[in-house]
């Protein structure tokens, strides 16, 4: 295992359909702003919206990238996105194989 020096990041998005998390996870992966994106099916979410606490069921998908791919990743992400605030958390991976990091690189670099 290796330290990432800040390289690599975690992107999680929430979706409304299993639709919608394969659209942007294909588009993001097809781009090369993303080397991987995992798919959870099925989520439930509790959460404040206009004033109400609201339950849904929702989709996770899981994105792996590099910390200069944010940005345009974000866009992309924003620009298919059907929420009019689509969650878009970023989480740094302190350390992970080397090998690892080689694909993430080679393929969202």
């Amino acid at each position: 295992m290796i330290q990432a020096r800040g390289r690599y990041r975690i992107v999680l998005v929430t979706c409304a359909s299993m639709v919608e998390a394969r659209r942007i996870g294909r588009s993001v992966v097809e781009k090369k702003l993303a080397a991987c994106a995992n798919i959870v099916a099925r989520v439930e979410s509790i959460y404040r919206w206009k004033g109400k606490v609201e339950r849904a069921r929702e989709v996770l998908v899981v994105i792996k990238t590099t910390a200069k791919r944010l940005r345009q990743l974000e866009r992309d992400v924003k620009r298919v996105h059907s929420y009019e605030v689509p969650e878009f958390v970023v989480l740094p991976i302190v350390a992970g194989s080397r090998e690892y990091f080689k694909w993430i690189q080679q393929n969202a670099g």
